[in-house]
């Protein structure tokens, strides 16, 4: 194989210094046009690319931000995704995109990688609930966002959304449409996106001078469609069964969906039905899934600007912040049947 074209290549092909094809390349202005002619078509000539590693090495300034989410699969951490990188690149930065599985293992091999790639920042949505590997993380004094968390302490920056709120709006909606035998299927509820959302639901509840006991649970053992499917068979085993669904995201509602419909159930004229997150496919399902709106896009993005910031050339001046954003409720035909609002 063919070893990379390097810098001295292209100085020896263009008869000047390894300095003059620097100064052309990074101050084109300091040299004259003639010269700056002739780097340039041996840089074309011999297929030169510079090396953007060594460039930041030198600089001790990496243009690369890690972005480490709990599943890729999920809709709601592509949005995510889209927004941190919008931001980037505003800026002049990539994104390294890494997907942890839910896995703490994963999330920890991944951060020895971004350290060992000395990646300018990290937005992390964290698989170790612990805190443990972010605690191990902070000795290379890498910053980093937490991204739908909210930081423990005051020594970082979290965006995250107000899930109570979210988890009251669903309840609520499924009050006034006349509802009062009302089921939430959540994800595994060591998460707190799950407690919060439940916590909002009870909320709802007790708003409407109901127990909050009548709230019945079912607990899926992941966030995902299979899961879902699982907990709608759980549903359907339910004597009497619950008259409206609260799911804990879309993906649990999708899968919910499917089974209520291959076993006969309709929605909503039998079972009304509320998501979470308003992912692309809750308005393409085939009842149009009702679903609390997550800005999704604006969280990743308003995350990168956190971290751009506190790695830009006013860090010294910037202050952690917790930024909190609002659901809000999308209403489709999944719960219309029987609604007023």
């Amino acid at each position: 194989m063919r070893r990379p074209v390097g810098i001295k290549d292209v100085a020896g092909a263009a008869g000047v210094s390894v300095g003059t094809v620097s100064n052309v390349i990074n101050r084109p202005e300091s040299v004259t046009e003639e010269t700056r002619r002739r780097v340039l078509s041996a840089i074309e000539r011999l297929g030169y690319v510079r090396s953007e590693s060594a460039r930041q090495l030198r600089a001790g300034r990496s243009r690369i931000l890690a972005v480490l989410v709990l599943d890729m699969a999920n809709p709601f951490f592509v949005d995510v995704a889209t927004g941190a990188e919008r931001s980037a690149r505003a800026a002049g930065l990539g994104v390294m995109l890494c997907n942890s599985a839910e896995s703490p293992a994963e999330e920890a091999t991944y951060l020895t990688l971004f350290s060992e790639q000395q990646v300018r920042g990290v937005l992390v949505t964290p698989a170790d609930l612990s805190g443990r590997n972010l605690d191990a993380f902070r000795r290379h004094r890498i910053p980093f966002v937490l991204v739908d968390r909210i930081v423990p302490s005051a020594d970082g920056c979290s965006v995250s959304v107000d899930d109570v709120s979210g988890g009251a709006l669903a309840v609520r909606h499924l009050l006034r449409g006349g509802h009062r035998d009302i089921a939430y299927v959540s994800g595994p509820m060591r998460l707190a996106q799950c407690r919060n959302r439940r916590e909002g639901a009870l909320l709802a509840f007790a708003e409407a001078g109901l127990p909050t006991g009548a709230l019945r649970q079912v607990e899926a053992a992941r966030l995902d469609v299979a899961a879902g499917r699982d907990a709608g068979a759980r549903l359907l085993g339910m004597d009497p069964r619950p008259g409206a669904v609260f799911c804990a995201n879309d993906l649990l509602a999708l899968g919910v969906l499917q089974t209520l419909y291959h076993a006969g159930v309709r929605v909503p004229e039998d079972i009304a039905l509320v998501g979470y997150d308003d992912i692309e496919f809750a308005a393409a399902a085939a009842v149009p899934l009702t679903s609390v709106r997550q800005p999704a896009v604006q969280l990743g993005a308003d995350a990168a600007d956190l971290l751009i910031e506190e790695t830009g050339e006013a860090a010294d001046a910037h202050l952690h912040r917790r930024i909190v954003l609002q659901p809000e409720l999308v209403v489709r035909s999944s719960t219309l049947a029987r609604s007023r609002s």
